[in-house]
């Protein structure tokens, strides 16, 4: 259920540290259909091993409520009931995505809709069939979405669809809560020194022994190119949105797996867009709506967002790039290129 990013870590080395009170460990595995990987911190290998187990437990427990692809997930479930005039009682989990969704939003003035799923699906077949939707589709798909079809009653915790045919999909949203909540699972556990990289999108905290954080690298435009950023990041999450991996090329034309909710059509600029923030939801959420709105407006969107930095690469027709970077992206912590020597 969501869209796969570039990020990569450059990982200290995967071993126990001598003579440290901590040993490394890594773990490995797919959950809702993206590789998430684990690296921890902590003195004994029973420790790690259980603590792992938990969270990546968590990942397979939200893509049962969260995922749009399991037609029993409750978010699935949820959707069936478009246009009954129900209010469904959702589950803690679902509330707070699908309320954080609605923020989202409104500041994006509906960049990011997580009423999307009815364009998702044309724009899948597509992909499949590498054929573009007909414009009657898209015409008839798009009157079924706009997320102020979607109510949320905070008094009793419960969602109504308001129109028949409506569906939901999580994709730009879920995975950032996904690493949260694995998070705090791990924190419970007693892991301090932890990072979750989940196809790209990574969540970190304190910095592993002798290191002033966990070394990002920021992914670039092209995935075939290295990295030219890194980032000392310790307690925050970074997200990144764009097409380097899900996109079809039709009649010459690259169409991205983003869809814009007001248009009906697969994003065909090329741009990336790197946000970190405090949490992986906002970050995950606020570099799709960057990704729909372009980067003037969506530099913007990030700007008024405390506590949050953003980058956006734009590739021109001719090939160059341009980016553009808030106010809060210079003052982060810069790390040097692992595979360059010092000055």
């Amino acid at each position: 259920m969501g869209l796969v990013g570039t990020l990569a870590m450059a990982a200290p080395p995967a071993r126990p540290l001598e003579g440290a009170e901590f040993q490394r460990f890594e773990f490995t595995r797919v959950e809702m259909a993206f590789p998430v990987r684990i690296v921890l911190y902590c003195k004994n290998e029973e420790t790690a091993t259980t603590a792992a187990r938990a969270a990546f437990d968590r990942f397979r427990e939200l893509n049962g409520i969260l995922s749009d692809y399991d037609p029993e997930s409750e978010l699935s479930r949820l959707s069936r009931t478009a246009g009954t005039g129900a209010c469904v009682p959702v589950s803690d989990d679902l509330w707070r995505v699908l309320a954080r969704a609605r923020q989202i939003s409104e500041a994006s003035d509906g960049a990011f809709d997580v009423t999307v799923g009815p364009l998702s699906r044309l724009w899948r077949r597509a992909r499949r069939r590498r054929r573009i939707p007909s414009m009657e589709h898209i015409k008839e798909a798009l009157q079924r979405v706009d997320y102020r079809l979607m109510e949320l009653h905070p008094d009793r915790q419960c969602v109504t669809l308001k129109k028949e045919g409506m569906r939901l999909d999580l994709g730009g949203i879920g995975k950032g809560y996904a690493i949260d909540q694995a998070m705090r699972v791990l924190r419970e556990r007693g892991i301090d020194r932890a990072l979750i990289d989940a196809a790209g999108d990574v969540g970190v905290e304190a910095a592993p022994p002798g290191l002033p954080g966990w070394r990002i690298a920021v992914a670039p435009l092209d995935p075939a190119a290295p990295p030219e950023t890194f980032l000392w990041l310790t307690h925050q999450t970074i997200a990144h949105s764009g097409d380097a991996w899900q996109y079809v090329e039709i009649d010459g034309t690259r169409y991205s797996h983003i869809v814009d909710p007001k248009t009906g059509i697969g994003l065909t600029g090329r741009s990336s867009v790197t946000v970190v923030g405090a949490d992986a939801m906002t970050a995950d959420a606020l570099a799709s709506a960057a990704c729909v709105l372009g980067p003037e407006p969506g530099l913007a969107l990030i700007e008024r967002v405390p506590g949050v930095a953003g980058r956006i690469v734009q590739a021109g027709e001719n090939g160059r790039l341009t980016r553009y970077e808030t106010s809060a992206w210079k003052n982060l912590p810069f790390a040097p290129d692992p595979g360059k020597p010092p000055r």
